[in-house]
């Protein structure tokens, strides 16, 4: 690593004080179902899909964790199997009282500097619902630090929902990136 890439990587991963970025254990499901359900923002999915998550996809995942070991917030992916050099980022919470502090783009940075360690990752997906403009920041900012472009395309419309109303999901592909 040359110095200049030491130097990026420890702007990435700076965390605000007292907090450090880790994988995700089973214990630690209820907790990110917690954080998921107090946003207000994400789709809440079940309990137990936390406990798979933390389970099957820790090394595609991240939490933050306080000087206790509490989880405070998350980054949840997976590895496209179809697209082996690609990051499907599913969701990132933050806990109400951690907010404002850059941690999203924190867990975000170090998750993606940790899969590229073992992976050759070239590319960032994620999907957001139009009107969640924190997100949209969160992801064209981290376009921004890697030097990526960002493409928007709506990936599933309304009309795909089979449980009611239910906005559209616009998916971001960020690449290429410069690590």
């Amino acid at each position: 690593m040359t110095a200049a890439q030491a130097d990026l990587q420890a702007e990435f991963l700076e965390m605000p004080e007292g907090l450090r970025i880790d994988r995700p254990h089973v214990v630690d499901g209820a907790a990110l179902w917690r954080i998921a359900k107090d946003s207000g923002n994400l789709d809440l999915n079940s309990s137990y899909s936390y406990l798979l998550w933390c389970r099957d996809f820790a090394g595609t995942s991240a939490v933050a964790r306080t000087a206790d070991g509490d989880p405070v917030a998350f980054v949840t992916g997976y590895i496209r199997p179809e697209r082996p050099h690609t990051l499907l980022v599913w969701q990132v919470a933050v806990d109400a009282e951690q907010r404002g502090r850059g941690l999203a783009a924190a867990l975000l940075d170090g998750l993606t500097l940790r899969i590229a360690r073992t992976h050759e990752l070239t590319t960032v997906e994620t999907t957001i619902t139009p009107g969640n403009t924190a997100s949209e920041r969160l992801f064209t900012s981290y376009a921004g630090r890697h030097g990526a472009t960002v493409e928007r395309e709506v990936l599933f419309d309304t009309a795909h929902f089979p449980d009611g109303p239910h906005d559209p999901e616009v998916l971001y592909r960020i690449g290429p990136l410069s690590h």
